[in-house]
């Protein structure tokens, strides 16, 4: 621990003392690039083992026999796992620190990675992607606390966003390695070959991150924490943004999840390693997210949103042709957007509480990875009912559903300027 984490213990989420000079750092100068780079592969790792199954759902329902439905949740599982744990974690880390508890999550969830390829039945698979993803949830909300404690406030929505672009290489990488290996050796060797690059991306991180300057250990306390939760969900722009979050995720999990079903039939028939290389389109979203702080600058917060509601809406439908290129089209949309306005609606949360911001991150974690869950399982029921077709109804539906929380609280902005200018005048 460093010495400005030593002490007694704070209030949950006490606001770190900073220098009037302001010691943070910013782009160019000392220990950012290696801090952007340690938790852009934290971002890799992370992203590249809690989806490492999805592009080879097909392969796993054909070996244990089962539909998209019950083999969805070797994903569903994983992010619901990451849910649940994601706010637990996040107290461990405003007490032990945010280094020590990311480093510990990835350093279980690379071990269990390399258990994964060995499973019996598709139970025990379940089992361990829900063990993984739990250990998995110390790192979403730890790292974009330890970079709202560690960057300047003008740079932080570009420094999430290059964690959440690391997100988005992770899930490429992954799907992309997973598609070939599995084509010739199977998808337990392709698991493997994740979880080994999963224990390279966790040794780098560990030893490029730098050590907390600006934290301050906090209490395990139920009580106290059980009181910064409640502060969070009482604030109702806090909740919009959680519910944002949840629903773009419902899209997100959704489409991926069921893709490589679409496209192993007709009248695309395509093979698992070109179906994985269709996750190149992730790339879109490393560009997407690294350029979200520029969206907010031109458009402002909700304008970016409607944007990145538009778009995957936009691509949503575009991909209900039966055709190749307009599919890829589709997808290319659906990703610019769905990150985008993830990297919008988190670097908001950030910057939205003053205190306690690993649980206000923590509880923006655990809807988004309820999103998740929800819409890899409800996207895979869909498929299986009324094919794409139904896939993309939920997907729509969750868009409108971002928008009209995003116009409601349009107006509520409106409403409490109009009521601070007369309570002045």
């Amino acid at each position: 621990m460093t010495p400005a984490s030593t002490g007694a213990p704070t209030a949950v989420g006490a606001v770190p003392t900073v220098p009037a000079s302001d010691s943070r750092m910013a782009p160019g100068g000392p220990g950012y690039r290696r801090m952007s780079f340690a938790l852009f592969l934290a971002g890799v790792a992370t992203f590249a083992l809690l989806y490492s199954t999805q592009a080879l759902l097909p392969l796993i329902s054909g070996e244990f026999g089962v539909a998209a439905s019950e083999a969805s949740w070797t994903v569903s599982a994983a992010t619901g796992g990451l849910a649940l744990f994601v706010l637990p974690m996040s107290a461990l880390s405003e007490r032990f620190g945010r280094r020590t508890v990311m480093t510990a999550s990835l350093a279980v969830a690379v071990s269990v990675g390399m258990l994964v390829p060995f499973a019996p039945s598709l139970s025990t698979l379940v089992v361990l992607r829900a063990v993984q993803g739990a250990a998995l949830a110390g790192l979403p909300a730890s790292a974009t606390a330890y970079l709202a404690e560690e960057v300047r406030p003008r740079a932080l929505v570009t420094a999430i966003g290059l964690f959440v672009a690391g997100n988005s290489v992770g899930g490429m990488s992954g799907r992309i390695v997973t598609g070939w290996i599995a084509q010739e050796w199977g998808w337990r060797a392709a698991v493997g070959v994740v979880g080994a690059l999963a224990v390279a991306c966790a040794v780098a991180f560990r030893l490029l991150l730098p050590a907390p300057r600006h934290f301050t250990a906090g209490s395990l306390r139920p009580r106290v924490l059980a009181h910064t939760v409640r502060d969070h969900l009482s604030n109702p722009l806090l909740c919009r943004l959680y519910a944002i979050g949840a629903l773009f995720m419902t899209v997100f999990g959704g489409v991926y999840t069921v893709i490589g079903y679409r496209l192993t039939e007709a009248p695309f028939s395509l093979p698992q390693g070109i179906i994985g290389s269709i996750f190149l389109v992730y790339l879109v979203g490393t560009v997407s997210a690294s350029t979200a702080g520029r969206l907010v600058g031109r458009l402002g917060r909700r304008g970016a949103l409607y944007l990145a509601g538009t778009t995957t809406a936009a691509g949503l439908l575009v991909s209900l042709a039966d055709s190749l290129p307009l599919v890829l089209l589709g997808l290319v949309l659906i990703t610019a957007g769905f990150f985008a306005g993830h990297a919008v609606a988190s670097s908001a949360v950030g910057k939205t509480a003053t205190t306690g911001r690993a649980q206000a991150s923590a509880l923006y974690q655990t809807a988004y990875y309820i999103g998740s869950s929800a819409g890899s399982t409800i996207g895979a029921m869909a498929f299986h009912t009324g094919g794409w077709t139904g896939t993309v109804g939920i997907g729509i539906l969750a868009v409108l559903g971002v928008v009209t929380i995003t116009i409601l609280g349009s107006r509520a902005a409106r409403l409490s300027a109009r009521a601070e200018f007369a309570a002045a005048h």
